[in-house]
């Protein structure tokens, strides 16, 4: 491609839905010299589709939450209900968003998609992600605030209080996807967290199933899993924590014969794989053809940050799956990609390769 060539596929890349005197003006040539430029591409198989659509076949779509983390790590023991010293840091998070980063950092092809405000914290998101991820169809929205979660840790780095503001991703709706549906209809696999409506779930479920796209879900909180379908018929992947697990099941998981039974029950409601991650005790797992097992956690000496762990062992085991690696090879590979980002005081780990993840798994 010449120089022309890359600037119309740049334009087209930032609005696929720009007319061809747009793009002419914006390029300060005349309107039969860039449909020249357009026809020339299209001949390349660069642009497909009426309205330019580029053909970015088996990317992976992530749908969910991209936020602002503030975290607060208090000096000593934390009191509720008063004033507590503390050192402070923010980060860009949310399980979609980190999800796609770490996939992006393992080598694949990653597109975003989620809502967000026109604001400073969304800058500091895009700034932070654009090198890792397609972020083309996030809808930034005039009357939104980008969303945000504030994390209170102890002196041990664990978890005392969290708040969260995700009221943006309410309006990810069926309405706002189906604007992207050429692109959707390619995905080469879905990944997406419960800060989606419930419709907007179901409308990716009927999509993966029609096109036969794996999909994978991915919940943030045990308030949020009524977004969970009603069944899980094609979902490929369905990896929740205790928590969450016990919403779905309606009672207590204490040991392992009550782990084995939540993912039998997962499992008759149509998911493919299941996963429950139970913290330092490692993850419970099955496939439709396989018995529960568990997998112990790997040893840690120090945790530095828990935010992120979840997310890092998610992406791993779906970068290996996606890799063609057995079902045994993936849990390895999230509970190293967990462990290396409990020990990292980032959410996701700067030093993340695709090469530096199999190394670590073979020591």
């Amino acid at each position: 491609m010449n120089e022309r060539e890359q600037a119309v596929l740049a334009l087209i890349r930032k609005n696929p839905f720009m007319s061809q005197q747009e793009m002419a003006d914006k390029m300060n040539l005349s309107r039969p010299v860039l449909a020249n430029l357009v026809s020339s591409l299209t001949k390349q198989g660069k642009i497909v589709g009426r309205a330019y659509i580029l053909p970015e076949e088996n990317e992976i779509i992530c749908i969910g939450g991209a936020n602002l983390d503030r975290k607060f790590h208090v000096r000593g023991t934390v009191q509720l209900g008063t004033s507590n010293p503390a050192s402070s840091s923010f980060s860009v998070g949310g399980v979609g968003r980190n999800i796609a980063e770490n996939l992006g950092r393992l080598n694949h092809e990653v597109t975003l998609l989620t809502t967000a405000g026109k604001d400073a914290d969304w800058q500091v998101i895009q700034e932070a992600s654009e090198s890792f991820m397609n972020l083309r169809y996030v809808e930034q929205l005039p009357d939104a605030s980008t969303g945000s979660y504030t994390a209170i840790m102890d002196e041990q780095g664990e978890l005392a209080l969290a708040v969260a503001n995700m009221e943006v991703y309410d309006l990810l709706l069926p309405s706002l996807l189906k604007k992207y549906e050429p692109m959707l209809m390619n995905a080469g696999c879905f990944i997406m967290d419960l800060n989606c409506p419930k419709e907007t779930v179901a409308y990716i479920q009927q999509v993966a199933i029609a096109r036969a796209i794996p999909f994978v879900i991915v919940p943030v909180s045990s308030p949020k899993m009524n977004r969970l379908p009603d069944t899980l018929q094609g979902v490929t992947w369905f990896i929740c924590n205790t928590d969450e697990a016990e919403t779905i099941v309606g009672h207590k998981i204490e040991n392992d014969a009550n782990y084995e039974k939540a993912i039998q029950k997962l499992l008759q409601l149509g998911a493919e794989h299941v996963i429950i991650t139970a913290g330092s005790k490692g993850v419970y797992a099955a496939s439709a053809t396989s018995t529960p097992s568990h997998f112990a956690a790997k040893e840690i000496t120090k945790i530095e940050d828990v935010t992120g762990a979840g997310d890092a062992f998610v992406s791993a085991v779906i970068h290996s799956w996606l890799r063609g690696q057995s079902f045994e090879v993936c849990i390895d590979a999230g509970l190293t990609n967990a462990k290396n980002t409990l020990a990292s005081p980032y959410t996701v780990r700067p030093e993340l390769s695709e090469e530096l993840l199999k190394s670590e798994m073979e020591e």
